[in-house]
């Protein structure tokens, strides 16, 4: 998967409210990850005035690339711990990065979360150190892409659904179903656009599980060999009407504006930008449901700098760095709080549990069934990665 910063504002001014870290009350030395085995800290020591940060694009700014952009600084006054990031385009890159021991905290999108555990590479957390967690919408807490048999093992960031976007011109009538790029996407041959990834898959599965419930399909990244064969299917199908897959939201910024595109996978940030150009489109909720993300913030299992990652967990999970750095990529904050600090929560439909259950959450597929069957062995994402290429020829 890959993700783009979401920084064609278009004029609009960040609000970067930033409020003191509060500090993490510790004694004695630090028992952080690196020094427990893989076990979560139970206290915490001094800062080490350092922290390396693997983040997405637009994740961690600190004014060097708009100085008007700018939540890292006063983390650093705050604590002492001195910042160092590196941006990655894919989750896979992100895989490959942490395996080298570099850095002490990762934000790990869903399709990545349960890879990284698997291979022991990032730490349980003990979020009873963290206490903005405490503030955290509960819907994102304890979830099967960033906890493992109740044991957590990073801070939600931020939340967002993949939409169905179309042109109001073609569409003069809001479509309510996904059918318009599944089962009747020939309508609008070579106009149709996807989400260009392996986890795409899910968006089959989630059309299926309403459409061919005797499939059995319960949770769209637990799909054991028959079910991907039929989300495999649907998607060779589809793979006729599509025009164009994509992964930079520019691209389907001018395919939506140019008319290449007029009916396919999208996200409320971009909606917000055509709005603000005057395009003719708009995105809806289908009754299927959708998938979406929610990003988790976690510690390397062999972190140099424990107790400068906690700090880090704790600040970006506060109001006003959440509000800021949720903002600027263009997804719901992680907190109602953090909506204090923000003007477009309503947009992102922040802190609406019952919008925020009609989406399926980016979870890496595993071997073992997320959907709790046992009878059945599930399908892993290599095996979704070669199905993709497959689908894609």
């Amino acid at each position: 998967m890959k993700r783009i910063p979401h920084t064609a504002r278009r004029g609009a001014v960040v609000g970067l409210a930033i409020a003191s870290v509060a500090l993490l009350t510790a004694c004695g030395t630090s028992s952080g990850s690196g020094d427990s085995g893989g076990e979560a800290a139970t206290e915490l020591g001094d800062y080490e005035g350092q922290v390396s940060i693997l983040a997405w694009p637009g994740y961690v700014e600190d004014g060097s690339n708009d100085p008007a952009v700018d939540w890292v600084t006063p983390f650093v006054d705050e604590t002492g711990c001195k910042v160092t990031t590196k941006t990655f385009g894919t989750s896979d890159e992100a895989l490959n990065l942490m395996k080298t021991g570099d850095y002490d905290v990762v934000s790990a999108s869903g399709d990545a979360s349960l890879r990284l555990v698997a291979a022991g590479d990032v730490a349980p957390v003990n979020t009873d150190l963290i206490p903005n967690y405490e503030g955290i919408y509960p819907f994102l807490k304890d979830q099967a892409w960033n906890s493992v048999d109740g044991v957590s093992y990073g801070v939600p960031h931020g939340y967002g659904a993949n939409l169905l976007m179309y042109n109001t011109e073609e569409f003069p009538t809001a479509p309510t179903s996904w059918d318009v790029v599944f089962d009747k996407a020939s309508e609008n041959a070579g106009k149709v656009t996807a989400y260009d990834s392996p986890i795409y898959i899910a968006d089959a599965a989630v059309y299926l599980m309403a459409h061919e419930p005797d499939l059995g399909i319960e949770n769209p990244y637990a799909l054991d060999e028959e079910q991907l064969a039929a989300a495999v299917d649907l998607l060779k199908v589809q793979r006729e009407s599509i025009g164009e897959y994509w992964s930079d939201y520019l691209k389907e910024i001018q395919a939506f504006t140019t008319g290449d595109s007029v009916v396919g996978t999208s996200w409320q940030v971009i909606e917000n930008v055509l709005e603000g150009e005057g395009a003719a489109t708009d995105v809806v909720l289908p009754e299927e449901g959708a998938t979406g993300w929610s990003d988790t913030w976690m510690i390397a299992s062999e972190a140099k700098n424990p107790n400068c990652a906690y700090a880090w967990l704790d600040y970006i999970a506060s109001p006003e760095a959440n509000a800021a750095a949720t903002s600027y990529f263009g997804e719901a904050p992680s907190s109602d709080a953090a909506c204090d600090y923000r003007e477009d929560c309503e947009a992102y439909h922040a802190g609406d549990a019952d919008y925020a259950s009609q989406i399926w959450y980016w979870s890496t597929p595993i071997e073992k069934c997320l959907d709790g069957r046992t009878d059945v062995t599930c399908t892993d994402y290599a095996a979704w990665t070669a199905a993709w290429q497959e689908i894609k020829g």
